[in-house]
């Protein structure tokens, strides 16, 4: 198994993402390669939590352009919203991150 800090890459701080917090949800930006198990022992053992359901997305590369005219894409990146258990509280590292954004 992979170690949990290369598993989890990021938690991701957007609107709709504060707004699931309150359901007791997270959203991170994980390896794309993570399986759900692999993704749920990293947070359990980074968080110090529980989780009940782990769900993921493949989140595609946009198209931007370039000075020139061009065309470029940027990358494809994997997302998991992780569902905690009732009355669970994210911690340790991961709770960290939460608290100062």
């Amino acid at each position: 198994m992979k170690d949990p800090t290369q598993i989890i890459i990021r938690p991701l701080l957007t609107e709709k993402s504060t707004l699931l917090q309150r359901q007791n949800k997270f959203t991170f930006e994980v390896a794309k390669d993570a399986t759900k198990i692999e993704i749920q022992k990293a947070i359990e053992s980074l968080g110090r939590c529980h989780v009940e359901k782990v769900n993921t997305l493949v989140v595609k590369g946009k198209i931007r352009r370039t000075r020139r005219g061009m065309t470029g894409r940027t990358a494809d990146w994997k997302k998991a919203i992780i569902t905690l258990r009732a009355e669970e509280v994210l911690g340790g590292v991961l709770g960290e991150a939460f608290e100062t954004a």
